[in-house]
């Protein structure tokens, strides 16, 4: 599609994803990001050999190994005892399996190792994106200094709160009743949960923890959820209290009390998502990422399905010929929405397979848990290719 004039909202990692992959097949974007400057936020991220192998596709192969972990397996754990209810082997096996690795990572290194790859005059922070409007020939978007930015296609990488949604759908984030508190902690002070680098889940009665190392094994990422109805705010800079956090997991396994007793800092984010839509586009906007399938972080796919996401409405406008937008548009619907859908409804199912009480119904999910452990389970998962997907549906 040659000239075509694309404008993103939002220079997260679905924006920035979606821009490196444009870049990579010749097609020039500009990115709207509303902060003033990216800095380093957040904590880890997993990212699967799904989205792995679209990231070393676009250049990071090398920058991921440098500043990434590759656990050895994914282990869950019931609350109090620490036995182990089931284990996902990752490491070699996953690479020779899948074709690429799984890796925990600071979503700051993500984050800079896309911005790496998307020229630098193609960002515009400060940009904060007050309105879209569009017409038969163009879509058109308002920022809030009065600029006015003209393009053929706008894609809202905006996040849940997505301004760009609104031209698709009208509906709400829908709060689930849970919170997040997120943290980092110098590697040195919990050494006991590196001698052999795993994702390690504690799952019990409301709530559960999870943890892995991150930044070439110099920290250790956690994320702890618990039951709240009283806290909405949605902020990486929400300041949640230690003392709180401990006290909520009083009772837990020892490893939790002393990896929740060595954060001197943690943020606290009220977790929501949205209902899933049937489309994904109208006229000359979409939406990707979280934008337009915002999940619970309970599949760990989040960032995942953006990056497949953006890979492959990048793949979908190359391939369209001159008046094919529609089609492109039309095409990245019909590959993106059942794989989205059924992620973002199992990362719901999860917020209750994980929290069960104590009794019957948990003994049948620890029962279950060890009867699948393995990697199978996670072929459709993990083995997915979005970019071959794509490729697949040019002779459908």
């Amino acid at each position: 599609m040659p000239q075509i004039r694309v404008a993103v909202a939002g220079a997260g990692i679905a924006g920035l994803t979606f821009a490196a992959a444009l870049h990579r097949g010749g097609i020039d974007c500009h990115v709207y990001e509303q902060a003033e400057q990216l800095t380093e936020v957040g904590a880890g991220i997993q990212v699967a050999p799904n989205a792995t192998r679209l990231l070393h596709r676009l250049g990071l192969r090398d920058r991921l190994r440098a500043v990434a972990v590759a656990p050895q397996a994914i282990e869950m754990r019931r609350w109090d005892d620490g036995r182990l209810l089931q284990r996902t082997p990752l490491g070699s096996m996953c690479r020779r399996r899948f074709g690429a690795p799984y890796y925990a990572v600071h979503r700051a290194d993500l984050h800079s190792g896309l911005l790496s790859l998307v020229p630098p005059d193609r960002v515009h922070l400060g940009a904060r994106l007050d309105a879209v409007t569009q017409s038969a020939d163009e879509a058109r978007l308002r920022l809030s200094d009065g600029t006015t930015v003209a393009a053929d296609l706008v894609v809202g990488a905006d996040g849940i709160h997505s301004i760009m949604r609104e031209q698709i759908v009208a509906d709400q984030p829908r709060y689930s009743g849970q919170t997040i508190y997120r943290g980092l902690v110098p590697a040195e002070r919990v050494p006991f949960l590196l001698t052999d680098p795993r994702v390690q889940l504690w799952l019990g009665p409301d709530q559960h923890l999870v943890c892995y190392p991150v930044s070439s094994g110099r920290q250790v990422s956690f994320g702890a959820t618990v039951s709240a109805s009283d806290w909405r705010e949605e902020s990486w800079s929400a300041r949640g209290d230690v003392a709180e956090l401990a006290t909520a997991y009083a009772g837990w396994h020892p490893d939790v009390a002393r990896l929740i007793g060595a954060a001197e800092t943690v943020s606290r984010w009220a977790l929501h998502d949205r209902q899933s839509i049937d489309r994904l586009s109208s006229g000359r906007v979409t939406v990707i990422g979280d934008a337009a399938h915002p999940m619970l972080p309970f599949q760990a796919q989040g960032a995942n399905q953006a990056i497949e996401d953006a890979v492959v409405l990048a793949v979908c406008l190359a391939d369209a010929g001159p008046g094919g937008l529609s089609a492109a548009l039309r095409r990245y619907e019909r590959i993106r929405l059942p794989r989205t859908t059924r992620i973002q409804r199992q990362s719901r199912d999860n917020a209750k397979t994980f929290h069960l009480v104590d009794g019957d119904a948990q003994r049948r999910r620890d029962t279950s848990a060890q009867a699948s452990s393995g990697l199978d389970r996670h072929e459709w998962l993990f083995g997915y290719d979005a970019e071959e997907a794509t490729t697949t549906s040019r002779s459908s």
